[in-house]
């Protein structure tokens, strides 16, 4: 009886054990049970290559080219290509989050026949090099790629300067190679945005357009691996490269290179350029709001037009600098601050458009143009020598916001000399009257 009740007491305990502790237990019992992603063992003669995709003249990102990885083995039916560039513009958000450099991209998996078949409609070049690995090599990379691209792995914060679809393959195939890779020394003296400049030349716009947004970090001087965020740079370093292995073994790092798909121009080719290039509008623009100055100081400040003008043009520059003081200080993106566009593109424009049909705040518009043009004479004046390249149309731009701001002032003075006059005038006649 005793046993009975013993072996009963122990039962019970261990069931309450188990009750107590499955909480901990069923999670291992389904990890254990969950299937691992299938292991495939390279043969020796797999092949593992870089591929690099000309520029494509469709949307601004496909200007720079593009990176991936080929993965061959015949013996397995292996043909992969690893693809760091994937993204969902329908994401909520999308283009807030874009500007404040908080965009997530995914590496993605693709069969090597609709990469080809992809790039080839856009008429895209395709070049690839194999990369001259060992067995070993070859079969880390491949693993830790396929790792990468589970969908809890395949997510990373894209950086157009520093992580992005070119520097993450030189970045894996840096990690699983067993040996120190060299690159060539760079030709030439160059920055971010002379490589950018590069990428864009022909579309005065987008030049324009990045050279507002990026601030002078953007100039400093960079080395060849740091280039390689361009995916034409990271081929040319790849094709010189070497691999040190030991202390007096060298290889080369591409074994051999074909290109695949040959550039279509028919298909693919750069669009003219419009008549109205930034440096056209902007002449024009300053010889407009000449003008209008002209006709505000010959009607004596009584027309309207001149108040529709200015609200139009400070309120866009003000727009402008909301757009570069997130850049600035509430985005992640390098190479933002400083930013010496912010001297004639700041929100506090917008705020002084908005008091432009506010009577009672003449003494506040007036001081607005009194510091923005102040502001603006010493920027022109020292154009030469601030420390960032600036397009050449900043000047008539900004001369613009400068020119208002002057004859404003003159106009506001003039109307406050004549109310004074006035004042006085009427004071004077009072004491006359009086006597």
């Amino acid at each position: 009886m005793k046993r009975i009740i013993e072996s009963f007491l122990l039962k019970t305990e261990l069931h309450t054990f188990i009750r107590q502790k499955k909480i901990i237990l069923l999670p291992l019992i389904i990890l254990f049970c969950l299937p691992l992603p299938a292991q495939v063992q390279l043969n020796d003669n797999a092949k593992i290559s870089l591929l690099t995709a000309s520029p494509w003249y469709g949307p601004i990102y496909a200007f720079f080219g593009h990176t991936a990885i080929r993965v061959q083995d015949d013996s397995t039916g292996v043909d992969v290509v690893f693809n760091y560039g994937y993204f969902d513009s329908s994401q909520p958000h999308f283009i807030y989050n874009f500007i404040r450099g908080k965009t997530d991209y995914v590496v993605g998996d693709t069969s090597f026949e609709a990469f080809l078949s992809e790039y080839g409609y856009r008429g895209q070049q395709v070049v690839e090099q194999e990369l001259n690995l060992s067995s070993a090599e070859k079969q880390q990379l491949y693993d830790a790629l396929t790792i990468n691209a589970l969908p809890e792995n395949r997510s990373y914060r894209y950086n157009y300067f520093y992580d992005n679809c070119s520097t993450r393959p030189r970045d894996m195939v840096e990690k699983y190679t067993d040996g120190i890779i060299q690159y060539p020394a760079t030709a030439a003296d160059q920055s971010y945005r002379d490589l950018v400049h590069e990428c864009v030349d022909g579309y005065p716009w987008y030049r324009f357009g990045i050279d507002l947004l990026i601030g002078s970090p953007a100039d400093s001087t960079i080395n060849v691996r740091a280039k390689m965020f361009i995916p034409d740079y990271l081929m040319y370093s790849f094709e010189e490269a070497t691999i040190q292995r030991g202390d007096t073994l060298n290889v080369p790092l591409v074994k051999n290179s074909e290109i695949l798909l040959p550039v279509d121009t028919e298909r693919n080719n750069r669009s003219e350029g419009g008549l109205f290039t930034p440096d056209i509008t902007s002449f024009v623009l300053l010889l407009l709001t000449i003008i209008v100055s002209l006709i505000q100081v010959a009607k004596l400040n009584t027309t309207r037009l001149t108040r529709f003008y200015d609200t139009l043009l400070f309120a866009i520059a003000g727009l402008a600098g909301i757009i570069l003081l997130v850049l600035m200080y509430f985005s992640e993106h390098p190479a933002t601050n400083p930013n010496w566009n912010f001297v004639w593109l700041n929100p506090f424009a917008l705020i002084a458009a908005s008091f432009f049909w506010m009577k009672s705040a003449n003494k506040a518009v007036y001081f607005y143009h009194f510091i923005n043009f102040a502001l603006l004479t010493l920027f022109l004046l020292l154009w030469w020598l601030i420390p960032q390249q600036l397009p050449l149309a900043t000047i008539p731009f900004s001369m613009s916001l400068w020119f208002r701001s002057g004859t404003n002032i003159y106009m506001l003075r003039k109307k406050r000399l004549k109310n004074k006059q006035f004042t006085t005038s009427k004071h004077l006649k009072a004491g006359w009257g009086g006597l």
